[in-house]
């Protein structure tokens, strides 16, 4: 690992960064060094019943926590509190209104997540070894894909986000994964903390939120789906609580658009960029995953449905991410991209034929549809028995 540029205090662009960006870039270089208390008072609690106790309560309801006897796991009370207790901010029926906008996108939302979010992650080596020193990253794509589905399937449904909702528990796993992993990496030899910061700090808990959020939404925008204001106010309200749910310190939740733009330029500009891995994982993701599965959907000769839906990928990458970041990962070039931004204006129109036809609820009723069956058959085709890496066993953060 000595290969690694030091992250993030001795890059000349983290001190011009804090000079010009003030509180909010202290906040993110500071982030670095910043863990979740709660999940990991749960996951370093050395009475194992804390994390039983986090389990049983997502599994069957958190309840009354009041009502627990004084036995209870204080490190467990302390998270489930904290996760029962809905922020002043938030405004419930804006999730799922937000969750509604992102179905009816269902076709676009579903490109962009591996072709524009999943890779505008890969951009950093740092924020990407945890995935590799827990062996989680380049290999088997498809399922990595598909899990991170299943988790926005569920954040992305009508009541899903409320207490003891789908989206709720799972968004909650996923914290007790993300302090597993913590735990796990922070404690082996390759792991240099005063370099790094810790395996996934609050920066990069924060990164994921703009992931999924602006970074997708931008990467929508270009395919012709083209949000109101209020839709777009409500996703980013989503996400903002979903970065509440995941264990984000309010400094780093982003509230909205700008906040989301300034977390991804901080990213870049913290970024030692891509390694072997980042590149073999955008490889991997694209050729075994993302393209085969364009050109099932496409007609003619299955050696030109391969090239042509490859091709595509690979444009549309390049488009998302920009020319620097994909020359970083070594995304290659060709006609492909000219083509995608040509074919914008004819995408737009045809979806908004699409919604002058089907009208927003009916585009809404069919998204839901059309996304929980594509998922299935993805399970199905991947031979998918789990939903999150929690479920697997032997994998860090099985919950067994």
């Amino acid at each position: 690992m000595d290969d690694v540029i030091p992250l993030p205090t001795d890059l000349p662009q983290v001190t011009g960064l804090l000079a010009s960006r003030g509180r909010s870039g202290h906040a993110w270089a500071a982030g670095m060094w910043q863990q979740d208390p709660l999940a990991d008072a749960v996951v370093n609690d050395t009475d194992s019943a804390a994390g039983r106790a986090v389990r049983t309560a997502l599994r069957d309801g958190i309840g009354d926590l009041d009502a627990l006897p004084a036995s209870f796991p204080a490190s467990a009370r302390a998270l489930l509190t904290q996760v029962s207790t809905a922020p002043e901010w938030l405004e419930r029926d804006r999730l799922d209104r937000a969750a509604d906008v992102l179905v009816r996108y269902t076709a676009q939302w579903g490109l962009v997540l591996g072709a524009a979010s999943l890779l505008r992650g890969a951009d950093n080596r740092v924020a990407a070894m945890p995935l590799v020193l827990t062996g989680r990253y380049g290999n088997e794509p498809a399922v990595r894909s598909i899990e991170v589905g299943a988790w926005l399937q569920q954040i992305t449904r009508r009541g899903g986000m409320e207490v003891d909702g789908p989206g709720f528990q799972h968004t909650v796993r996923v914290r007790m994964i993300h302090a597993h992993v913590r735990r796990h990496v922070g404690a082996l030899p390759d792991w240099d903390e005063a370099r790094w910061g810790v395996p996934v700090p609050q920066s990069y808990m924060a990164f994921t939120l703009a992931e999924f959020g602006h970074v997708s939404l931008a990467a929508m925008e270009r395919l012709g789906a083209r949000l109101r204001p209020d839709e777009l106010a409500d996703v980013y309200h989503l996400w903002r609580y979903v970065g509440h749910l995941i264990g984000v310190e309010e400094a780093l939740n982003p509230v909205d658009e700008a906040d989301h733009v300034r977390i991804e330029e901080f990213y870049s500009l913290t970024s030692p960029g891509p390694d072997e891995h980042s590149k073999a994982f955008c490889r991997a993701l694209t050729e075994q995953y993302l393209a085969p599965q364009l050109a099932a959907m496409l007609p003619g000769p299955d050696a030109w449905r391969q090239k042509f839906a490859l091709s595509t990928m690979y444009g549309m990458s390049r488009i998302f991410l920009g020319q620097q970041a994909a020359d970083a990962l070594d995304v290659p070039d060709g006609v492909a991209k000219f083509v995608l931004r040509a074919a914008r204006p004819l995408l737009l129109g045809l979806d908004q034929t699409r919604l002058l036809i089907q009208g927003r609820d009916g585009a809404t009723r069919r998204g839901y549809v059309a996304r929980d069956r594509e998922l299935a058959r993805l399970r199905a085709e991947q031979e998918m028995t789990h939903d999150l890496v929690d479920s697997v066993p032997g994998a860090v953060g099985h919950q067994g």
